[in-house]
Protein backbone atom coordinates (compact mmCIF):
# COMPACT_ATOMS: atom_id res chain seq x y z
CA UNK A 1 0.00 0.00 0.00
CA UNK A 2 2.89 2.62 0.75
CA UNK A 3 4.55 2.03 -2.75
CA UNK A 4 0.88 2.73 -3.97
CA UNK A 5 0.48 5.59 -2.00
CA UNK A 6 4.07 7.23 -3.26
CA UNK A 7 3.07 6.19 -6.67
CA UNK A 8 -0.27 7.89 -6.51
CA UNK A 9 1.77 11.08 -4.84
CA UNK A 10 4.50 11.12 -7.40
CA UNK A 11 1.63 11.30 -10.10
CA UNK A 12 -0.23 14.05 -8.33
CA UNK A 13 2.86 16.23 -7.98
CA UNK A 14 3.83 16.12 -11.58
CA UNK A 15 0.82 16.61 -13.07
CA UNK A 16 -0.61 19.92 -13.82
CA UNK A 17 -3.69 19.06 -11.72
CA UNK A 18 -1.28 19.02 -8.71
CA UNK A 19 -1.87 23.03 -8.41
CA UNK A 20 -5.32 23.23 -8.61
CA UNK A 21 -5.61 20.12 -6.10
CA UNK A 22 -3.77 22.25 -3.83
CA UNK A 23 -5.60 25.26 -4.33
CA UNK A 24 -8.82 23.42 -3.55
CA UNK A 25 -7.73 21.85 -0.41
CA UNK A 26 -5.99 25.48 0.43
CA UNK A 27 -9.62 26.75 -0.20
CA UNK A 28 -11.54 24.44 1.64
CA UNK A 29 -9.48 24.26 4.81
CA UNK A 30 -9.68 27.92 4.70
CA UNK A 31 -13.19 27.77 4.86
CA UNK A 32 -12.93 25.95 7.77
CA UNK A 33 -10.91 27.63 9.79
CA UNK A 34 -13.61 30.68 9.02
CA UNK A 35 -16.54 28.25 10.39
CA UNK A 36 -14.21 27.02 13.61
CA UNK A 37 -13.43 30.82 14.24
CA UNK A 38 -16.81 32.17 13.57
CA UNK A 39 -18.05 29.46 16.02
CA UNK A 40 -15.23 30.34 19.08
CA UNK A 41 -15.82 33.93 18.30
CA UNK A 42 -19.66 34.04 18.35
CA UNK A 43 -19.61 36.32 15.32
CA UNK A 44 -18.48 35.43 12.19
CA UNK A 45 -15.59 37.74 10.10
CA UNK A 46 -16.69 41.47 9.92
CA UNK A 47 -20.08 41.16 11.48
CA UNK A 48 -21.45 43.04 14.73
CA UNK A 49 -22.27 41.04 17.81
CA UNK A 50 -22.71 42.06 21.50
CA UNK A 51 -22.27 38.37 22.50
CA UNK A 52 -18.73 38.25 21.23
CA UNK A 53 -16.88 35.90 22.90
CA UNK A 54 -13.19 37.00 21.26
CA UNK A 55 -12.43 39.16 18.38
CA UNK A 56 -9.58 38.52 15.69
CA UNK A 57 -6.19 40.04 15.66
CA UNK A 58 -4.73 38.93 11.67
CA UNK A 59 -3.28 35.65 10.81
CA UNK A 60 -0.09 33.12 11.32
CA UNK A 61 1.13 31.85 8.14
CA UNK A 62 1.93 28.34 8.58
CA UNK A 63 2.53 25.76 5.85
CA UNK A 64 0.42 22.71 5.82
CA UNK A 65 2.33 19.41 4.02
CA UNK A 66 -0.31 17.18 2.41
CA UNK A 67 0.00 14.39 0.09
CA UNK A 68 -1.02 16.98 -3.13
CA UNK A 69 2.12 18.52 -1.50
CA UNK A 70 2.64 21.94 0.30
CA UNK A 71 -0.76 24.08 1.31
CA UNK A 72 0.20 27.72 2.37
CA UNK A 73 -2.26 28.59 5.15
CA UNK A 74 -3.46 31.73 7.09
CA UNK A 75 -4.09 30.69 10.41
CA UNK A 76 -6.82 33.33 12.67
CA UNK A 77 -5.46 34.54 15.49
CA UNK A 78 -7.63 35.82 18.05
CA UNK A 79 -6.99 38.40 20.58
CA UNK A 80 -8.36 36.76 23.76
CA UNK A 81 -7.50 32.82 23.95
CA UNK A 82 -6.32 30.83 21.39
CA UNK A 83 -7.19 28.99 18.18
CA UNK A 84 -5.82 26.00 16.70
CA UNK A 85 -7.23 24.59 13.49
CA UNK A 86 -8.59 21.21 14.34
CA UNK A 87 -7.80 19.58 11.11
CA UNK A 88 -4.45 20.04 12.18
CA UNK A 89 -4.26 18.37 15.28
CA UNK A 90 -2.38 15.62 16.04
CA UNK A 91 -4.28 12.43 15.65
CA UNK A 92 -4.55 10.63 18.79
CA UNK A 93 -4.68 6.47 18.60
CA UNK A 94 -6.64 5.08 21.73
CA UNK A 95 -4.34 2.49 23.53
CA UNK A 96 -7.02 0.28 23.38
CA UNK A 97 -10.09 0.21 20.71
CA UNK A 98 -12.56 -1.92 19.86
CA UNK A 99 -11.70 -5.24 18.12
CA UNK A 100 -8.74 -5.80 20.98
CA UNK A 101 -9.43 -9.19 22.78
CA UNK A 102 -9.08 -9.70 26.87
CA UNK A 103 -5.53 -10.12 27.73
Amino acid sequence: MTNDMMNVRSLVEKSADADLLREMIGFAAERLMELEVGSATGADFGVKNSMRLAQRNGYRDRDWETRAGTVELRIPKLRTGSYFPSFLAPRRRSARGPGYGSW
